[in-house]
C-alpha cells in the first residue's frame, strides 16, 4: 500500500466523523494558537524596551543622589544634597569616556494656560540634555545656555503636555504660568510615547535648571546627572570611575556607603528583558501543556476508533494488508489530525496576536520560529501518541477480527 493511498484512506475515514474529528483537533489548535499569541506578546515586549532603550540612549549613565544613614536611619533616594553641579564638571573633565553631561532638578507643578491646567512634572536642565536622550525639538527650539546662567523663565512642552493646555493651537510664544510664575513657551518636544516603566515621558516640561533650583525648587543641588558615554560599551566601564571620582570628592571613606547610585541603561535592560524573556517562557510553557492535553485527545480517539474499525480492519488484514500497512494507515489518521490542528491553530495565533495588538494595545511581533516550531511539534504530538493506536491496530488477529460485531 503507497503512501498517497494511505493518505486517502485516513482522510475518508476521518471525514466519515468530521464533528469528533474537529472536537479532537481542538486541543492542538488551542495549544499551538496559544504558544503563538504568548510568544509574540513576550517578542513584541523586548522590542518595545528595545525601543525604549533607545529613546534613553544607548550611551546614558544616570548619576543620582543616593542615600544616607544618618543615626542609624536610612534615607531614601535623594535623601542627600550633595550631588552638585562642580560633581558633573568633574565627570566630564576627568573621565575621557564620558563624552558630556547635563544635570536634572525635577519638581512638580500645576500648570496653567488660560481656562486649561494640568499638573505635570517640572524637570530642570540643560540643552545638552536633549541630545544625551537622543530627545529633538520638533517645533520650535530649545532654550539656550545664555538662558540656563540667566535662570530665565522659558520653557519645552512635552507632547503631551502641549496637547492638554494647547489642544491644537500653536504654544510657540505663548505664556503658561507654572506656580504663578510665568514662562515662555520656545518650544515643543518630539512625541516619545511610554517610558519601560510604563509612565508618559511625553507629560513634562523642561526649563533652565537654574530656573527650577533658585524660583521653585529652593535647592542648590542636583537630583540627578543624565551623562553620555562614547559608547555603549564604554557606559559600562564609566561606572566603576564615576565611583572612583564621586567617593574621592565626597570624601566617603573605605567601607563607607555611597552617598550617589549609578546605573547605565545596559543594566535597565538586561532587568526587564530578564523578566520578559522569564515570562514569555512561563506562558509559553503553560499554553504547551494544551498540546499535550491535545495529544492524549488523539491517542483516545484514535483508540475508540481501532475499537470501532475492528472488523474492517480484519478484512484488510485477510486480503493481503500487512501489519506495516495497517500501523501506517492509523498514524497517518493521527499526523493528518494533528497537522490540520497545528495549522488552524498557527492561523488562531496570527489572529489572536493581531486582535491583542488592535483592542489592548499591547505590542506584538509574531515570530517565524514560533510558528515553525508548533507545527513541528504538532507533527511529533501525532506521531507520539498515534503509535501506540496504530500499533494495537496492528496486532489484531485477522480471525478475531472478522468475527468482531
Amino acid at each position: 500500500m503507497d503512501f498517497l493511498n494511505t493518505l486517502r484512506l485516513a482522510l475518508r475515514a476521518l471525514a466519515r466523523n468530521k464533528m469528533r474529528s474537529s472536537l479532537t483537533m481542538l486541543g492542538i489548535i488551542i495549544g499551538v494558537g496559544a504558544v503563538i499569541a504568548t510568544v509574540s506578546i513576550g517578542q513584541g515586549a523586548t522590542l518595545a524596551i528595545e525601543a525604549s532603550i533607545q529613546s534613553m540612549g544607548t550611551n546614558a549613565v544616570f548619576i543620582g543622589a543616593g542615600s544616607n544613614r544618618p543615626g542609624g536611619v536610612r534615607m531614601g533616594m535623594w535623601g542627600v544634597k550633595t550631588l552638585t553641579m562642580d560633581d558633573l564638571k568633574a565627570i566630564v573633565n576627568e573621565i575621557p569616556i564620558i563624552q558630556e553631561a547635563a544635570p536634572v532638578v525635577m519638581s512638580r507643578a500645576q500648570i496653567v494656560f488660560q481656562n486649561q491646567n494640568w499638573n505635570a512634572s517640572v524637570n530642570g536642565t540643560t540643552p545638552v540634555y536633549f541630545n544625551i536622550r537622543r530627545w529633538p525639538v520638533e517645533t520650535g527650539s530649545s532654550f539656550t545656555d545664555e538662558e540656563v546662567e540667566s535662570a530665565s523663565n522659558v520653557c519645552v512642552l512635552g507632547a503631551t503636555v502641549a496637547d492638554i493646555l494647547f489642544q491644537g493651537a500653536d504654544p510657540i510664544g505663548q505664556t503658561v504660568r507654572i506656580r504663578n510664575l510665568p514662562f515662555r513657551v520656545v518650544g515643543i518636544l518630539e512625541r516619545k510615547g511610554q517610558s519601560m516603566g510604563g509612565d508618559d515621558q511625553d507629560d513634562r516640561i523642561f526649563a533652565p535648571y537654574t530656573t527650577v533650583q533658585r524660583k521653585m525648587a529652593g535647592i542648590t543641588w542636583l537630583q540627578y546627572i543624565n551623562a553620555s558615554a562614547v559608547s555603549q560599551e564604554a557606559s559600562m566601564a564609566a561606572v566603576p570611575q564615576v565611583e572612583s571620582l564621586l567617593r574621592d570628592r565626597h570624601r566617603i571613606q573605605p567601607g563607607d556607603d555611597d552617598d550617589f547610585f549609578v546605573r547605565t541603561q545596559s543594566e535597565v535592560a538586561d532587568v526587564f528583558t530578564s523578566t520578559s524573556r522569564v515570562m514569555t517562557l512561563l506562558l509559553g510553557s503553560v499554553a504547551a501543556v494544551s498540546l499535550v492535553v491535545g495529544g492524549i485527545g488523539i491517542m483516545n480517539i484514535m483508540l475508540v476508533s481501532v475499537t470501532e474499525r475492528t472488523r474492517e480492519i480484519g478484512v484488510r488484514m485477510a486480503v493481503g494488508a500487512t501489519e506495516a500497512d495497517v500501523q501506517r494507515q492509523f498514524l497517518v489518521e493521527s499526523v493528518t489530525l494533528s497537522m490540520v490542528g497545528g495549522f488552524v491553530g498557527i492561523a488562531a495565533g496570527l489572529a489572536g496576536s493581531a486582535g491583542i495588538s488592535s483592542f489592548l494595545g499591547w505590542p506584538t511581533q509574531v515570530s517565524p520560529t514560533a510558528m515553525f516550531v508548533a507545527a513541528v511539534v504538532a507533527s511529533i504530538v501525532g506521531i507520539v501518541f498515534g503509535v501506540y493506536p496504530a500499533i494495537k491496530a496492528s496486532r489484531l488477529d485477522p480471525i478475531e477480527a472478522l468475527r468482531y460485531e
